[in-house]
């Protein structure tokens, strides 16, 4: 199989910023009361029910044996008690927690979603999307359980453990010195397997991340796979990507799977080595020689005493079997976690300035002087263009596809920061405004398209959330679409998919030009807003579009060069360079590269 580029994984941290664990730590701070309330609700729930084993031990040492009916029910009362306070108290933690757990990865995946709604056009360019969607929606979820019970769990479960130890050192120091002995062999299977634990996750998240990138690629490009026949090729890229995903989780929870064993396996062989001895004649003399302690003088051990201490040991084990779970969440949480953090630090290209001021309402002044642009560094887009459009004026760019055009009306609107020279607004720098308030002042359509899932209404109301129903339908009648979306089932309050695929692609544009139209902008941008129309269409839409363009500074890009004869201004644009600027008429009379391609395409319609 061929390798795409889904076959390539992200580069893998050798080492683990601590810092980020503590900025982990920042979105936990906001509830931290009421986790300490918890955690406090918890450990008293644990040291009652370190209580029970030792009724078990008065029982079958005194109760029993003097057959004391009123202690015997005091203890079996007693007991009935804390389970059922320790029922509550439980409850109670898992639904705080739940809570709690779900409003912080709420909270980390609004960060990481403002966040990307910042970055640049550039950030998007470079990287598949369905790779950042699974860091939003998969990574952060992948937190939820470390957040909702392991945080909390980890507190309780090391308060038990020393309180346990405590109850155990009471009950007898021999058998609690054999329990502890299985301690050291579990650190060494935890130091031997720590660091290919963690490299195993990363892999894990990568060919997750992978997989999910081509489903979503694959799902938006369905039309063009079954148009090619690719099908079967599809089919075998996915399940080389599954394969590799499987086969990285397999090994990743190899890792986790070796935990819980290890905590079972010393468990039970530390406990059955003190049944072994406990029932062995020789318990005095391995004592003894093994360990040498004031305690050891006393050398009888009654049966309460080792049902307790038999109690004691299975709770001793209980929590660091939690704390290996803990742990082995912990590895695969951070693996996510430089993913999402590294999503988050990605740097804002273009933002506002500290000192940004508010871009006051705008006459529509446009002024490039010496302007120069590029995607990478060394590969310059465009080179010192200069030009100044006035307010009113309609401003067309033409030429060869690839020469420029889009990046110019990107400029504009500060999609992109220009790497020399500066862009101006009625003399004001667009660098030293607020996006927001350059933005808002500009009406923008795209090449693509982009219809959102929702009514028709709403995707015209997309640019002016305050425009009324009646507003909205004058805006689709100047463009033209009013007529066939009257057509459709429920008119304006038709149910469009996503990416509008119930309408054609000329709807689309109608659609996406009502949009931008609505805004009322001062300036308009048209970055090839009738590609898409059938010329009967576009004639009427033409008509709209003259009363709609008057008073509004407007830059229409078009390789239909009908659509624009009537532009004040016409720049030619071709290898980073303005190589001829003036109307129609004086284009054609220099018979330029202008005239070269109006004659191209006139005689093509002939």
């Amino acid at each position: 199989m061929a390798r795409n580029r889904y076959d390539m994984d992200e580069i893998l941290e050798d080492s683990f910023d601590v810092n980020q664990l503590k900025r982990l730590a920042g979105y936990i701070a906001p509830y931290k009361k009421k986790m300490a309330g918890v955690i406090l609700l918890m450990l008293s729930s644990s040291a009652l029910t370190m209580a029970i084993p030792i009724f078990f031990q008065n029982v079958m040492d005194h109760s029993i044996p003097e057959k004391d009916m009123k202690s015997i029910t005091f203890y079996s009362i007693a007991t009935l008690l804390i389970a059922l306070y320790s029922g509550i108290s439980l409850r109670i933690k898992i639904k705080t927690m739940s809570v709690i757990g779900q409003n912080i990865v709420h909270d980390i995946r609004y960060d990481i979603f403002c966040h990307l709604q910042e970055l640049p056009f550039s950030y998007y360019d470079d990287r598949p999307h369905g790779k950042i969607q699974v860091r939003v929606v998969n990574y952060v979820n992948s937190l939820s359980d470390l957040l909702s019970n392991g945080i909390v769990n980890t507190f309780t479960d090391l308060c038990n453990l020393i309180f346990i130890l405590m109850f155990m050192f009471a009950l007898d120091v021999r058998l609690t010195l054999i329990c502890l002995c299985g301690l050291p062999v579990l650190a060494f299977v935890i130091i031997l397997i720590k660091k290919k634990q963690r490299r195993a996750w990363q892999i894990q998240s990568n060919k997750q991340s992978n997989l999910n990138a081509y489903i979503a690629e694959s799902i938006n490009g369905i039309r063009v796979t079954q148009s090619f026949v690719r099908e079967n090729e599809n089919t075998g890229i996915f399940n080389n990507l599954s394969k590799n995903y499987r086969k990285s989780w397999m090994r990743a929870v190899m890792f986790n799977f070796t935990m819980g064993p290890s905590v079972d396996i010393i468990s039970t062989f530390t406990t059955a080595l003190i049944y072994v001895l406990v029932t062995n004649v020789l318990l005095t003399a391995v004592v003894y020689t093994l360990i040498s302690t004031p305690f050891a003088a006393d050398m009888t051990l009654t049966v309460g005493v080792l049902i307790a201490f038999t109690a004691y040991i299975g709770r001793f084990w209980a929590p660091i079997n939690t704390l290996a779970g803990f742990y082995n969440s912990l590895l695969t949480a951070i693996s996510y976690l430089e993913r999402i953090f590294e999503t988050i630090d990605e740097p804002v290209g273009v933002r506002d300035e500290p000192d940004a001021i508010p871009m006051p309402e705008v006459a529509g002044e446009v002024k490039f002087s010496h302007v120069s642009f590029g995607y990478e560094p060394g590969q310059k887009i465009l080179e010192d263009i200069n030009f100044t459009a006035k307010p009113g004026e309609t401003y067309a760019i033409v030429g060869p596809t690839g020469a420029g055009k889009s990046t110019i009306v990107n400029l504009i609107s500060r999609f992109y920061n220009v790497d020399s020279g500066k862009i101006t607004i009625d003399g004001i720098d667009i660098s030293k405004v607020t996006l927001h308030s350059l933005r808002t002042q500009m009406g923008i359509m795209m090449q693509d398209s982009f219809i959102f899932a929702g009514t028709i209404m709403d995707n015209i109301r997309y640019g002016n959330r305050s425009a009324t129903d009646e507003e909205v339908i004058r805006a689709a009648k100047t463009v033209c679409a009013h007529d066939f979306i009257m057509e459709m089932e429920n008119g304006y309050k038709t149910q469009v998919n996503e990416r509008g695929s119930r309408l054609s692609a000329g709807q689309r544009q109608l659609i996406s030009f009502a949009r931008a139209l609505l805004a009322d902008p001062k300036i308009l941008i048209l970055d090839e807003a009738t590609s898409s129309i059938d010329t009967e269409t576009e004639l009427l839409l033409q008509k709209g579009l003259n009363e709609l363009l008057k008073g509004r500074t407007s830059f229409i890009i078009a390789h239909r060069l009908s659509t624009i004869k009537n532009a004040d201004c016409i720049l030619y644009v071709d290898k980073g360079d303005i190589l001829e600027r003036g109307n129609h008429d004086e284009l054609m009379e220099q018979k330029g590269e202008y005239y070269k391609l109006y004659m191209s395409q006139y005689d093509f319609l002939k």
